[in-house]
């Protein structure tokens, strides 16, 4: 038990763990559009997602003074230069990856990818609006493999499918800065925490863990999604019982492992 721990940190520190619970969610969504994805985009998906994850902590990493008080921004300063070897060679296999996708699939990518960049660029003065477009980026990330080519029409509980995901990972990334508010604080690193104060995160982590129950329990009585739409709330759950619970999940980072975890949920749909 102790070895897969600490195979799994490991994952969690590369954020593997978060790369693969969103290959998980495209293939979730592509099937609930009826779009078989190809492998290409799956591994644009996952390359993409690391890109992103990775840039991200190593510029925060290296924007700290000293070392660093968070394990994962500590990882990212002491193999600064292997991860940013690797972050290139991913970058590469990225940009060929990308000419095996679907047209459609790429014209959106193209448009996200200028969202991600911009994002990439000003985050650090984003202030209360970070976790929010990281979500948004995220779930637009998930469905990019599926949405722009499926023929599926639409009805009401796909678009509060989405949004029931797009809370999923908003609460998930809430729940992070609230745990990681005093060590942001000794980095200097903005998060909703820190930015909008402690009280208004928690009722806001809240408000999100309603709207989540409200909206399942709308898709269950009348929504045609019956069965995508519980395992989303049974996502939302687990990470409301991760909030509850907190004081046992602060120690090791294992609130992270758990709250990324999440994301593997909806393999019980695809199986």
């Amino acid at each position: 038990m102790a070895l897969i721990i600490r195979v799994y940190r490991l994952f969690n520190l590369l954020s593997i763990d978060v790369v693969a619970g969103a290959v998980i969610s495209a293939i979730f969504f592509a099937r609930i559009f009826q779009v078989s994805i190809r492998p290409y985009g799956l591994i644009a998906l996952g390359l993409t997602v690391w890109i992103i994850y990775t840039t991200d902590h190593l510029r925060d990493a290296r924007k700290i003074t000293g070392l660093a008080a968070t394990k994962r921004h500590r990882f990212h300063q002491v193999h600064n230069k292997k991860l940013t070897t690797l972050l290139a060679v991913a970058v590469v296999a990225d940009i060929v990856v990308i000419f095996f996708i679907r047209q459609r699939v790429f014209e959106w990518g193209v448009v996200l990818s200028l969202v991600v960049l911009t994002y990439l660029f000003i985050h650090r003065s984003l202030a209360i609006f970070k976790e929010v477009l990281i979500a948004v980026l995220y779930t637009c990330g998930v469905l990019l493999p599926s949405v722009p080519v499926s023929n599926t029409v639409w009805q009401a509980s796909h678009y509060l499918l989405i949004v029931q995901f797009g809370i999923v990972a908003l609460t998930n990334l809430f729940m992070f800065s609230w745990f990681d508010r005093e060590l942001d604080k000794q980095d200097n690193l903005n998060s909703i925490v820190i930015s909008a104060g402690e009280p208004v995160t928690r009722k806001s982590i809240w408000y999100l863990f309603v709207s989540l129950g409200l909206l399942t329990l709308v898709q269950c009585l009348w929504g045609d999604l019956t069965i995508p739409a519980l395992i989303l709330g049974l996502m939302g759950l687990l990470l409301l019982l991760i909030f509850l619970f907190r004081s046992n999940f602060t120690g090791n980072d294992y609130y992270r492992f758990l709250g990324d975890g999440v994301f593997f949920i909806p393999i019980i749909f695809l199986l």
